[in-house]
C-alpha cells in the first residue's frame, strides 16, 4: 500500500499539470465550506456577543401597535403583574415608563429619553454601577429624586469624574425637577453599550410627580433560568391572548430568542451554501474519473507487465483507488489549508471573531476522500480486468 502511494505521488510528480486540474474542483469545493461555515460561525458569535451577556433571560412584551390600542385590550397593572408572576418559571416582573427629557448641569445640558425603573431592575440585567449604589426600596416608595447615568452621560455633564452626590436638574414640558445623581453605570461590551447612553430614575417619581396611574409602557419579565426562555414566552403568549382573545396584541420576546432565529437563519443559509459547494466536489470527481481513465489508457503496458510479473487484479484495483484517493487526499488537505486561511482574512477585515468549524473540516475532507474513491473506482476496475496479453501488445 505504500509503495502504491509512493508511486502515485511520483505519478503526480511527472504529470503537473493533470495533477493541478484534478486538485482544483476538489480544491475549491473543500475550501468553499470550510469559508462559508466559518463566516457563518463567526458572524452568529458576532451577533451573540453583541447582545452581550446581559439580559439575556429577560422577556419583554411591547406594544404591537400604537399604545391606546393595545391598552382597550389589555392593562398592565397589578393584576396583570400578579398573572405573570404565578406563572411557572418566572422569577421577577417589572414595569417601564420613558419620557424626553433635559438633563442640565452648569451650561451643559443633555436631550434624552428618561428610563423609570422599578427595584432591582439593574440586578435583573445583571448591570454593573462604576459609582455609587443603585435605588433602594425606599427610592421607589417615595419617588425619590435620584438619578443614575450612563457613563457617556456622566462624561457629558460632569467631565472632571465621578458626578456621584452631585446635583442636576431634569426639565420636562418646562417643569424643572433637581435630582441627586446616586450612580453611574458601567458599560458592558456588545449591544448593551447602549446603556452608556441612558437616563433612569425611580419609577415611583414618574408615579407620585408626573402619572398617579400610569400605563406601563413596557413590561419586562425575568425567568428563573437562561434555559427556560422560550418556555415561559410561550406561557406569556398563551396567557395574553386568553386576556385579550386576539392574538398579536404585542410583541412578546427576549434577546435569547432573537439571537436563536439569527442564528436559525444563517444555519439555513449555511447549509445551502454549503451544498452548492458540494456540487464542486462532484464536479472535481467526475474530472478525477476522466483524468483517471486517460491514465489507465495511457498505462495499459504498465498494467500488463505488472500483470505478467504476477499482480493481480485486486492489485491493480488498488494502485488506481490508491492514486484517485491520493489526489483527493491532496486536494482535501490544501482546501482546508486555504479555507482557513481566506476565511481569517474575511473575518479580521470584517472585524469579526474568528472561529473554524472543525467538525466542518472534517466532514468536508472525509467527503472529499469518499468523492476520489467513489469516482476512482470506475477506472480501477477498468485497469483491473485488462487482459496482460491485450495490455503488452498495446503502443
Amino acid at each position: 500500500m505504500f509503495e502504491d502511494l509512493y508511486n502515485a505521488f511520483a505519478n503526480f510528480k511527472r504529470n503537473k499539470t493533470r495533477t493541478l486540474l484534478s486538485l482544483l474542483g476538489i480544491i475549491i469545493g473543500v475550501a468553499s465550506v470550510i469559508i462559508i461555515t466559518a463566516l457563518g460561525k463567526s458572524t452568529s458569535d458576532s451577533v451573540r456577543s453583541s447582545f452581550g451577556s446581559t439580559g439575556l433571560d429577560v422577556i419583554s412584551i411591547t406594544n404591537n401597535g400604537p399604545k391606546h390600542i393595545r391598552a382597550r385590550l389589555l392593562s398592565y397593572d397589578e393584576t396583570f403583574r400578579s398573572e405573570l408572576l404565578a406563572l411557572q418559571d418566572v422569577q421577577n416582573v417589572f414595569y417601564i415608563n420613558k419620557f424626553p427629557g433635559t438633563i442640565t448641569r452648569n451650561n451643559v445640558s443633555v436631550n434624552m429619553d428618561v428610563l423609570c425603573v422599578e427595584y432591582r431592575y439593574l440586578d435583573a440585567y445583571g448591570y454593573k454601577l462604576q459609582y455609587g449604589t443603585d435605588f433602594t426600596v425606599s427610592d421607589h416608595v417615595l419617588g425619590s429624586q435620584k438619578m443614575i447615568l450612563g457613563s457617556k452621560v456622566a462624561e457629558a455633564l460632569f467631565p472632571e469624574g465621578n458626578p456621584v452626590g452631585k446635583r442636576v436638574i431634569l426639565s420636562r414640558d418646562s417643569v424643572l425637577f433637581g435630582f441627586d445623581v446616586i450612580g453611574v453605570l458601567a458599560t458592558p461590551p456588545g449591544i448593551s453599550e447602549s446603556i452608556s447612553t441612558t437616563i433612569m430614575v425611580p419609577r415611583g417619581f414618574y408615579i407620585k410627580k408626573m402619572d398617579p396611574k400610569p400605563d406601563a409602557e413596557q413590561v419586562q419579565i425575568k425567568a428563573a433560568d437562561m434555559g427556560l426562555v422560550a418556555k415561559v414566552e410561550s406561557d406569556i403568549t398563551a396567557l395574553v391572548e386568553q386576556k385579550t382573545g386576539a392574538e398579536n396584541v404585542v410583541w412578546i420576546e427576549s434577546p435569547l430568542s432573537i439571537i436563536e432565529q439569527i442564528n436559525e437563519a444563517y444555519s439555513t443559509i449555511s447549509v445551502m451554501l454549503s451544498a452548492i459547494a458540494g456540487i464542486s466536489l462532484l464536479v472535481g470527481g467526475i474530472g478525477i474519473m476522466n483524468i483517471m481513465i486517460v491514465t489507465v489508457t495511457e498505462r495499459r503496458k504498465e498494467i500488463g507487465i505488472r500483470k505478467a510479473l504476477g499482480a493481480t487484479p485486486q492489485d491493480i484495483r488498488n494502485q488506481f483507488l490508491i492514486e484517485s484517493a491520493a489526489i483527493t487526499l491532496t486536494g482535501g488537505s490544501i482546501g482546508i489549508l486555504l479555507g482557513i486561511a481566506i476565511s481569517a482574512v474575511i473575518v479580521y477585515a470584517r472585524n469579526l471573531p474568528f472561529t473554524i468549524q472543525w467538525q466542518a473540516c472534517v466532514i468536508a475532507f472525509g467527503f472529499s476522500v469518499f468523492v476520489g474513491i467513489f469516482f476512482g473506482l470506475n477506472p480501477a476496475l477498468r485497469a483491473a480486468k485488462l487482459d496482460p496479453v491485450d495490455a503488452l501488445a498495446s503502443d
